[in-house]
């Protein structure tokens, strides 16, 4: 990528679906992102666009300055009057949604068209094991799929499930309030096509998951 995309062009990016990419307008709009590196062309029909790596740093930011770090690993409030979804990782700052009954259709939506981008992007058209965006957006990525098949997040209020980053470079760590809910979120994420194990920590003796989006 030789510039920086022009002032239309980002609105298309920004415009993407910030689950799965997927991206809408012209096509001549569309065509340029692509030779711009930052889209991709799928090769099945119906032939939609969708957002390159690349193409999710322009709309997310950079993910190497300290800032953006510190905002990957911190819990983020939901932002409902933004109309963009994000994931919820649990914590003390974590705020219940206004509206249980929305936040259910949004996140029955997100994980549909996470399955989607798998089928799609995944060589094999598999649906049953994480895509790349998943592998690039680990936390986000496993925190849809406990929050898709029920499981709660913490807030400042209620117990539930935290998902953090850890060292290692395909992994995440889950917490849950008890060995029971910690069982529960080690099957759901199973199913999910993660493959989780549990740990101890040695200063704490806190147990917790770690887990890794599954590769076949």
């Amino acid at each position: 990528m030789s510039r920086e995309p022009t002032a239309a062009q980002r609105r298309v990016i920004e415009a993407a679906d910030p689950v799965t990419g997927r991206l809408r307008g012209t096509q001549a709009q569309l065509t340029a992102l692509v030779g711009r590196g930052l889209a991709f062309r799928h090769p099945r029909p119906p032939h939609d666009h969708f957002l390159t790596p690349a193409g999710h740093r322009i709309r997310e930011g950079s993910p190497g300055t300290p800032e953006r770090q510190e905002q990957q690993e911190q819990p983020r409030r939901p932002a409902p009057s933004t109309g963009v979804f994000a994931a919820r990782v649990g914590g003390a700052r974590e705020a219940a949604p206004p509206s249980e009954a929305g936040r259910l259709r949004e996140v029955r939506g997100a994980w549909q068209g996470l399955l989607e981008l798998r089928r799609m992007t995944n060589p094999d058209g598999s649906t049953d094991r994480p895509c790349g965006w998943e592998r690039g957006h680990l936390v986000r990525a496993a925190a849809l799929a406990l929050e898709a098949a029920g499981h709660r997040p913490e807030t400042a209020s209620t117990p539930g499930y935290r998902v953090r980053t850890t060292p290692q470079p395909e992994a995440v760590a889950v917490y849950a309030p008890d060995a029971t809910a910690l069982s529960a979120c080690a099957d759901t994420l199973e199913r999910a096509g993660w493959q989780p194990g549990e740990y101890t920590e040695p200063r704490t003796r806190t147990r917790y998951l770690l887990a890794s989006p599954r590769r076949t």
